[in-house]
């Protein structure tokens, strides 16, 4: 049977046609999909516009999996962001000044592990990550949709991106994402799943046939920093958490767990929907977490073919919450569904695609996601 070791292993050969460097130890193969004898997977290349460049090392890769016994392969490429060719050329600089080969991954493991100097838990403010709740005060908002999809958005954008569904009782995301397998065990670490090029974890890997949770708060306050402690996440930007509408146990938890995370409130523009969100927002206030904005989700249908917008839920919802809680209102994102299905490869029920309107407006969040963040 295939597996993702196997086609890494097919791959390794090939090089990045600019930088002449195996596309695999470059972890430049993002995305990789393999069931039965079908594959999916990201490249990223430096210039992703060269087409001849680009057909020449698809056909290789296309060779080579077709070497090791794949049928079907679907191939994407993406232009390497400003970050990666920041790594890529961090990295070069080192290797020169060595004068020597570059060690390998393990040995590089080894020494970081041996001097004490591995990756720092996420938790650990000194990591740097960057902490976002998503939270809602009531469902069926949209809360989730919004949460996997600026995931996306900033992945896209060249983020290193963990998604944490911490709706243990309403998981949801795994099947949100299209995602079928579950995360490996390595060395007593829980190795996340990635899609899209997240990184995901979530109690829907733990549950089987969408039996129901019945657990106590302090019980899911466990799983949920096991999410944190025993998941190897390696090194991120970013890490989302989903929450479970309300305020309830979770989202406490995830408060004084991560005192310096901030938060986006999503709702609908409806009346009732602002009222209720504001209560979630209050929550991040009492607890010193800062509110980087809201969401207005199924702010209004826009007709296909004459462009007129309906607001079938009502208006103004989101503003009067954003002004309510003294943040700013990220967007508001029309009622829809992503233009997918089921019989693509790199298939999910609710991820926006890139060229997409609704896609673009996740961009635009993401970008000013980041913009608030670059200036502290």
């Amino acid at each position: 049977m295939l597996s993702k070791e196997h086609i890494q292993a097919a791959l390794r050969p090939i090089a990045e046609p600019t930088l002449k460097r195996s596309l695999v130890e470059l972890q430049w193969i993002r995305d990789m999909m393999v069931k039965e004898d079908r594959v999916s997977l990201t490249v990223v290349c430096l210039e992703k516009d060269d087409e001849e460049t680009r057909k020449l090392l698809e056909q290789e890769i296309r060779d080579r999996l077709a070497g090791a016994g794949v049928s079907h392969v679907h191939i994407r490429f993406r232009e390497a962001s400003e970050r990666e060719r920041e790594e890529v050329a961090g990295g070069q600089e080192m290797k020169e000044s060595r004068g020597t080969e570059e060690p390998s991954d393990d040995e590089v493991l080894q020494k970081g592990h041996a001097a004490g100097l591995g990756n720092l838990p996420i938790l650990d403010p000194k990591a740097g990550v960057k902490f976002i709740a998503i939270a809602s005060g009531k469902g069926g908002v949209g809360k989730s949709t919004v949460t996997v999809n600026l995931a996306v958005a900033l992945a896209r954008l060249g983020q290193r991106v963990g998604l944490i569904d911490a709706d243990m009782y309403g998981f949801s995301v795994p099947d949100m994402m299209g995602i079928e397998e579950v995360p490996n065990i390595d060395e007593g670490a829980i190795i996340p799943v990635e899609r899209f090029g997240v990184k995901v974890m979530s109690m829907g890997f733990f549950i089987r046939e969408n039996n129901p949770v019945i657990w106590r708060g302090p019980m899911l306050g466990k799983m949920l920093r096991q999410f944190f402690v025993d998941v190897e996440w390696g090194e991120l930007d970013y890490v989302l958490l989903d929450l479970p509408p309300g305020t309830g146990d979770i989202a406490l938890d995830v408060h004084q767990m991560i005192p310096h995370s901030r938060e986006i409130i999503v709702t609908t523009p409806h009346a009732t929907a602002a009222f209720v969100a504001a209560r979630a927002g209050a929550m991040a206030l009492k607890t010193d977490h800062e509110i980087l904005g809201v969401v207005e989700n199924m702010a209004y249908y826009q007709c296909s073919g004459c462009e007129q917008k309906d607001y079938i839920f009502g208006r103004g919802g989101g503003a009067r919450l954003a002004e309510t809680l003294h943040t700013g209102l990220l967007a508001q994102i029309p009622v829809g569904a992503p233009d997918n299905h089921p019989a693509e490869p790199d298939f999910s029920p609710c991820v926006y695609k890139q060229d997409s309107a609704i896609g673009q407006i996740y961009d635009e969040i993401a970008q000013q996601v980041m913009d608030k963040y670059a200036k502290d």
